[in-house]
């Protein structure tokens, strides 16, 4: 079997697998990003022992295997949690699963592409959006405003042709781009099951009057509104296929070697899932929070400090507390000693007596530690460090009631305060 025939099945955070794979591919692989390592295998020639980290999907190496990285946690799961990183203002906040519709596939890239296509779809259903757009070109009559600068500079005052602008009523507007490009991008994708990649490819035909975006350019934005609200749903979602990795990569003395794929990082995905739902739930408690709050630790302002969510007062000028969001497991003593000098640095830079961490597995649901030496007077206490464990092979609505109840022991440090 040679190379470019093989798919390697790799899992998140699981243990190096032995694979087959010429040192440009290899080399490719290793400074890509897209795993946690890759390295020769000193046991056998012409192989690599590459493992999965945080990121799961499917890339195409050219020349190469198929590299699909499965995560822990179902895939159904997968896209619950995503939700809250697509759409904070809403985020499926109902607590059901199925909002992202993705079919019976139990791989990333399969159901994503199922997802996709059924939001598309639904998009579509009353027929192409279109809007106006501005329209500048060479005309043999004049329609709309004539571009004078440009007809003095291109045609020397000449007439026809004439230089004009005008509004063009037209489906091909930026949210059409998108679904297109995101369309366009799932078909050169792995592992796309062929009834789904069959159901993409009339999708882009629906959309073929819009015109296709420049690959590597920045994504143009649009605006959510009356208008397009049927489409925002499919809008959130193709933007994430957009934005997911495709790494093209120069190893030193090669030619240029692209490899095509998505992944989605699951420490970026828990964070936004933790942030984004305890900013919700805080909000029942009349507290407000701040996500990536930027801080420094030292007077000077050379040590840059950044926690995940720094909650307020509802007027947002007092902070209570602070939280990290933290993909890993728990040790087994429940210590992680970097994690908790983190938090305790948090604190002591806000000023503030508990700081948090919320952990994605351990075998504790809950607990603290109280920092000596930080006592402010006789009868108080010190800073105190809480642990909270999510477990996320649980349903969602079991999720949305732990953030609850972390809010309410936000809330509850806050009354301490006062």
């Amino acid at each position: 079997m040679t190379a470019s025939a093989v798919e390697v099945v790799l899992h998140e955070y699981g243990a190096a697998v032995s694979v087959p794979l010429d040192a440009r591919a290899g080399q490719a692989l290793a400074s890509s990003g897209v795993l946690e390592s890759a390295t020769p295998d000193p046991h056998r020639s012409g192989h690599w022992l590459l493992r999965a980290g945080s990121k799961v999907g499917a890339v195409r190496v050219p020349d190469g295997p198929v590299v699909r990285i499965t995560p822990k946690t179902p895939v159904r799961r997968l896209f619950f949690l995503l939700g809250f990183s697509l759409d904070p203002g809403r985020a499926w906040r109902d607590g059901r699963e199925g909002a992202i519709e993705t079919g019976a596939h139990n791989d990333v890239v399969p159901a994503l592409a199922h997802a996709v296509e059924r939001q598309i779809d639904g998009a579509l259903r009353q027929g192409v959006l279109q809007g106006y757009r501005e329209v500048k070109e060479s005309a043999l009559v004049v329609r709309g405003r004539l571009r004078e600068a440009e007809q003095i500079r291109r045609h020397f005052g000449r007439t026809p042709p004439v230089e004009i602008a005008y509004d063009a009523y037209t489906p091909d507007i930026t949210e059409n781009r998108i679904l297109r490009a995101a369309t366009e991008r799932l078909l050169r994708l792995p592992d796309v099951p062929g009834p789904v990649r069959r159901r993409l490819a009339h999708q882009r035909v629906r959309l073929a009057e819009a015109l296709p975006l420049i690959r590597g350019e920045e994504l143009p934005r649009w605006q959510p509104s009356r208008l397009n609200s049927r489409y925002q749903p499919a809008l959130r979602l193709a933007e994430a296929v957009l934005r997911g990795t495709s790494p093209e990569h120069r190893p030193p003395g090669t030619d240029r070697l692209a490899m095509d794929g998505f992944l989605l990082d699951m420490n970026k995905l828990f964070e936004d899932f933790v942030t984004v739902a305890l900013r919700e739930a805080l909000r029942d408690h009349a507290l407000t929070a701040r996500l990536q709050d930027p801080h420094h630790l030292d007077v000077a302002g050379l040590v840059r400090l950044r926690p995940d969510l720094v909650v307020r007062t509802g007027d947002g000028r007092t902070p209570v507390a602070v939280l990290d969001a933290k993909y890993k497991v728990e040790k087994g003593d429940g210590l992680l000693n970097a994690d908790l000098y983190q938090a305790l640095a948090y604190a002591t830079v806000l000023g503030l007596r508990e700081a948090h961490l919320v952990y994605a597995a351990g075998r504790r649901p809950r607990r603290f530690h109280e920092v000596r030496g930080t006592v402010p007077e006789a009868g108080g206490r010190g800073v105190r460090i809480h642990q909270h464990t999510l477990d996320l092979s649980r349903e969602p609505e079991h999720l949305l009631m732990a953030f609850r109840e972390i809010a309410g022991q936000l809330a509850s440090g806050r009354r301490e305060e006062t």
